[in-house]
């Protein structure tokens, strides 16, 4: 047999159509998609072919069988979506990389009912007449923070660039040197005051600020006293800043508003469970915070927004800005949302059914069961690798709390016949996604961010991988 008997045996694009498998694909994905790995798979064993050598040709055959098989496989992955549900065993709660916060289980019915049919989103039943998408939020977050009034947009950096935009455009805005941070992604606050058009006055130093560096810089075309919360990095040893009361004061002396960017947007005092104290929302307006941004999708625990809450004054200026049409966020967002805070409204509640907020407040106890329940569903597969469960640390994650150490219970695997890091990579390309963390040479899983009905898939993927 030669090479043109070969290529006169591989099964064309219509004699692949007819066979039942494919017809049944056919019935399932778009037959452009079905076609396009049909075609690839003929090219790839065309290419196979041709580069055979005089003494394998004989050796050679083409096997329609498994070219069945990944054909069906190829069109799965081109019609997959891109974005994909990951099981996240890193530890890191609010993971950037990973979706950040998750949305509630006890919300998703309510949501979907809202996404997926007509709703009232820019319609007042009431009246019977076009009503503002704002109002759905502004009751249940004035109720909790019980600012004068509130405004939702699509992130909080879109939120500082609309306060800017609104309060200080051709204005100057004061803040301190030691608060210009980087949001992530290379977005910094001065290049969103630049944007915003507002003009940025830096007073104090990188470590060192005080009241009386913002009051000597203020001035006819001062607009606005501005606080950002490092949320993301901390500054420690030598060091002094400006609290939000006394800025609070300054600017009603002057009459000029204070805003404050807190970043994420946390609404229970977590100091309770075992971290260090963070200001919360309300903590910053009763400290006499004019406007405050913080972010919907960090430690809030509901989706991405960016939201403010404040003063009446500012914000209906705010809602006039043409900018908050391009800002606004969609029926989802604002659905989620809404749902979201409502869990709020009982500290409790909100701390059993938020996820972020209940992986953050585990106690060590909780997190123990959880490592002894994933463990023994690893080991009862009798795999040949080396598991323990072992202590260690989690991370709060999206910025939040750079510092906190939070103890934690990991199980760890070492494969017997292949290394860490294959075995990594296998459970990271899998269908279910398994993202763990290779350290000290040992494959690590966290329990803290793994759920409870994730064990049996991350247990048989392993089986699956290893055998």
């Amino acid at each position: 047999m030669d090479k043109k008997q070969l290529f006169s045996q591989l099964p064309s694009v219509d004699q692949i159509l007819n066979n039942d498998n494919i017809i049944t694909l056919l019935e399932e994905y778009p037959r452009v998609i079905v076609l396009e790995s049909i075609r690839e798979s003929i090219d790839v064993q065309r290419k196979k072919i041709l580069s055979l050598d005089d003494k394998d040709i004989k050796d050679f055959y083409i096997n329609e069988d498994k070219m069945i098989h990944e054909i069906k496989d190829s069109t799965k992955a081109k019609y997959s979506l891109s974005l994909r549900k990951v099981i996240n065993g890193t530890g890191v709660v609010i993971h950037t990389n990973l979706g950040r916060s998750l949305i509630s289980d006890k919300i998703k019915d309510e949501v979907w009912g809202i996404a997926s049919r007509y709703s009232n989103l820019e319609y007042d039943l009431n009246l019977g007449e076009r009503g503002s998408r704002y109002s759905h939020l502004e009751n249940i977050i004035k109720r909790i923070t019980n600012a004068e009034d509130v405004l939702v947009v699509n992130n909080n950096a879109a939120a500082v660039l609309l306060v800017l935009s609104t309060l200080c455009k051709d204005k100057e805005a004061i803040v301190s040197r030691g608060e210009l941070v980087e949001v992530g992604g290379s977005f910094r606050i001065p290049s969103v005051m630049e944007q915003s058009g507002a003009k940025l006055v830096e007073v104090g130093s990188t470590n060192k600020t005080y009241i009386k560096d913002y009051e000597e810089a203020i001035n006819e075309n001062t607009s606005a006293l501005l606080k950002v919360h490092t949320s993301n990095y901390r500054i420690l040893g030598f060091t002094h800043s400006v609290e939000i009361n006394e800025l609070s004061d300054l600017g009603k002396k002057y009459n000029i508003p204070v805003v404050e960017d807190l970043g994420s947007g946390l609404f229970i005092d977590l100091s309770k469970y075992g971290f260090s104290y963070e200001p919360t929302v309300m903590d910053s307006l009763k400290g006499g915070a004019d406007i405050v941004t913080f972010s919907g999708d960090k430690i809030l625990g509901g989706p991405q927004a960016g939201i403010i809450v404040g003063k009446k004054e500012y914000i209906q200026k705010m809602k006039k800005n043409q900018l908050t049409r391009a800002l606004r966020v969609d029926k989802f967002t604002m659905a989620a949302l809404e749902a979201t805070f409502r869990m709020y409204l009982d500290e409790d509640m909100a701390i059993k059914n938020i996820p972020t907020i209940k992986m953050l407040t585990y106690n060590i106890e909780e997190l123990e069961s959880k490592a002894n329940a994933l463990y023994n569903c690893i080991k009862s597969k009798n795999l040949e690798i080396d598991i323990n469960i072992e202590d260690g640390y989690s991370q709060v994650g999206g910025g939040s709390m750079p510092l906190e150490k939070i103890s934690t219970k990991l199980v760890s695997i070492v494969p017997n016949n292949i290394s860490v890091a294959a075995f990594e990579r296998k459970l990271r390309l899998c269908d279910n996604h398994i993202i763990g963390r290779v350290y000290d040479n040992k494959y690590i899983l966290d329990v803290r961010t793994i759920f409870e009905d994730e064990f049996d898939i991350i247990a048989d993927t392993i089986k699956g991988i290893l055998y």
